[in-house]
């Protein structure tokens, strides 16, 4: 991480990286506990009652990778890849488009954001401005 990042700037990136990180860890840790309603949903989605622990384990995994600074860029990109199979089930069961198919869209808006905005390396790989010769 770069020093010369203001704080409000910092404190922005946290929020952002914080909303995906507390909601990823609630989702993974729910699919360990599988109450009725995360069984139900995930068995609608046309996966089985095997698969929602492994679910779990995937996306806790990939959440602490992105929660850990030295590994966030690694994570962001397991999360990147979670949700998009997260998207094409919600595209295969023909879910409403803004509240279930693109809600992960907006998880990964955050989580990359959150980074591009703490982390100087994201910053130079997605620059948001043209370089300037030098």
């Amino acid at each position: 991480m770069s020093n010369n990042i203001s704080k409000s700037r910092l404190w922005v990136a946290r929020i952002m990286s914080g909303i995906v990180i507390l909601f990823m860890l609630f989702d993974s840790v729910m699919k360990f506990f599988q109450p009725a309603p995360v069984v139900e949903g995930t068995l609608e989605l046309g996966f089985a009652q095997h698969h929602i622990a492994l679910l779990g384990i995937l996306a806790l995994v990939s959440t602490i990778l992105y929660a850990v600074p030295r590994t966030a860029v690694l994570g962001a990109l397991l999360l990147t890849g979670y949700f998009g199979g997260v998207i094409a089930t919600q595209i295969r069961m023909d879910a409403p488009l803004f509240t279930h198919v693109l809600f992960s869209v907006y998880l990964a808006i955050l989580a990359w954001g959150g980074l591009w905005l703490r982390d100087e390396r994201v910053r130079n790989l997605l620059p948001m401005q043209q370089q300037k010769n030098r």
